[in-house]
């Protein structure tokens, strides 16, 4: 043990209740205020909304008429469905029944689709038919009849364990396979950590979050976090446009607006200055916030970026927050309630001194493991004496704040969503004799991308890749440079180094 080793230890959470059941939890206030609005679909005519009422009662019905369409308890149920109200009413009526959700990002295509289908075996697919969906002999509930079941006789959530599985998740793997992640019922319970500490949420807050339905940040900090302390949620209708929110956010009166880093860039390029006068603060998460963006925002606004470090294994649990401000080059705290590491092969570093940040295997907030064989499992090169790595690298300081430097691993970051650059790599590998290799690079300091590199000679041309990468692969996952070289640089065991395309595409560009 080193003398001033990098832990951080505040004492447990209060425990999760028991039994439970998560959609019981996010409706919990929606009775007692049956009139507030719930939810707000923003758009330039003013949007569609929900009273808590209305949630209550839809998801309450929809939860009845899956439990009598012959789904049950453990059920996996596929949603492939667009931004519409019907992805987080079908995702809380599920979880209500005990049956298992798992969101789908729309930007999937088929032949991302059909080995996911395969792995989940599910027992019916809530489909949106303007979404590409394989041939499959599943059972297909449309998007119609969705708004149709919604009003069926509510029934009683279905309360348990806590630590029962709640939904699925899809995150990019190290080994290029998307890698199922099953999160437990108490997972919302944990979240209430990010309120305070992150947030500084209260229940007559408006929080707008600029992302899809189906990302787990929105599901997570847009909609399930402002329901579970009954204030109002406000999305953007899908024809939005980060120029369009700025003034989405004052016509609902947004107190708080969550985004990625690049909708803030989107944002601040349409907006140098915004009148934006129920705003409080931004929040920030799925990448790190470049240091120009939140000045920027700031000096636009008048109101602080708050950022958040976090993973779809364990959601964010490192942050600012109102009350905790940290100076640049850190990102942040752990949340109070969390057991934090910064760790290597022989255990916490000391302070200041980079590592693997790591969680507590018993995190309220950890999921239950990767679907593998059918259950749950964290594999043994993720665990190491009570700690689950993250694979991102950082350093704790004396005041316990987290400054970030980087992953463990090759894992590219488009947009907030975790990319793998095999998985990137093996889209091309009908190609013979194609010699490729995917990296995220920085074209400037407020930009990453992905770019693929290429040996050139004997090489199909940018167009015919460009072409089967839009077939194959989802848009965040595409590369958006395309970069012919007379070779690519291997290591001395013979693999292509990564790392030396990425540093050397950025020196290059410091030099142009």
């Amino acid at each position: 043990m080193t003398e001033n080793p990098a832990i951080f230890d505040a004492g447990p959470p209060p425990p999760c209740p028991a039994p439970f059941n998560m959609a019981a939890y996010v409706l919990g206030h929606a009775m007692d205020q049956p009139d507030q609005t719930a939810l707000i679909i923003a758009g330039a005519q003013g949007g569609a909304r929900l009273t808590y009422r209305d949630l209550h009662r839809r998801v309450m019905g929809l939860s009845a008429a899956l439990g009598a369409a012959s789904l049950g308890p453990g059920d996996r149920l596929v949603l492939r469905l667009g931004n519409s109200v019907e992805f987080p009413l079908a995702f809380l009526a599920a979880i209500a029944a005990d049956i298992i959700p798992v969101p789908l990002s729309s930007q999937l295509t088929t032949a991302e689709i059909a080995p996911i289908l395969r792995e989940l075996a599910p027992s019916a697919i809530c489909h949106d038919p303007s979404l590409p969906l394989p041939d499959t002999t599943c059972p297909v509930v449309s998007i119609d009849a969705l708004g149709v079941m919604q009003h069926e006789a509510p029934r009683q959530p279905a309360m348990g364990d806590p630590d029962r599985p709640a939904y699925i998740i899809y995150t990019s793997g190290t080994g290029g396979r998307p890698r199922a992640v099953i999160h437990a019922h108490r997972a919302i319970w944990a979240r209430r950590m990010m309120w305070r500490d992150w947030y500084g949420l209260k229940s007559d807050d408006r929080l707008m979050h600029a992302g899809a339905f189906n990302w787990t940040y929105t599901l997570g900090t847009g909609l399930m976090d402002p329901w579970s302390i009954g204030a109002t949620a406000l999305v953007p209708a899908p024809h939005a446009v980060p120029a369009d929110l700025p003034a989405l956010m004052q016509q609902h009166a947004a107190t708080i607006f969550a985004a990625a880093p690049g909708v803030y860039r989107q944002m601040l390029r349409a907006h140098p200055r915004m009148a934006l006068t129920h705003l409080r603060h931004g929040l920030s998460a799925g990448e790190k916030l470049p240091p120009d963006i939140a000045t920027a925002w700031t000096d636009a606004t008048g109101c602080p970026i708050y950022e958040a470090l976090g993973m779809s294994e364990c959601s964010t649990f490192i942050s600012s927050g109102p009350g905790r401000d940290v100076l640049p080059p850190a990102l942040g705290r752990p949340q109070t309630g969390r057991r934090v590491a910064v760790i290597d092969a022989a255990g916490p570093v000391d302070r200041g001194q980079p590592g693997t940040l790591a969680v507590a295997l018993d995190d309220p907030g950890l999921m239950l493991g990767y679907l593998d064989g059918g259950k749950p499992v964290i594999p043994a090169e993720r665990r190491r004496d009570g700690w689950f790595l993250t694979g991102d690298t950082v350093t704790m300081g004396a005041d316990d704040e987290i400054t970030y430097l980087g992953r463990d691993d090759d894992m590219m970051n488009a947009g907030g969503f975790r990319v793998s650059p095999v998985e990137v790599e093996r889209c091309f590998a009908v190609f013979d004799g194609l010699e490729c290799a995917a990296a995220e690079v920085r074209p400037r300091a407020d930009t990453s991308l992905i770019a693929l590199f290429y040996r050139s000679a004997g090489a199909p041309d940018e167009a015919t890749l460009r072409a089967r990468a839009t077939d194959r692969l989802a848009r965040y996952k595409q590369p958006r440079l395309y970069i012919p070289l007379p070779q690519l640089p291997h290591s001395a065991n013979g693999k292509i180094n990564r790392r030396v395309l990425r540093e050397s595409y950025e020196a290059d560009h410091d030099q142009a």
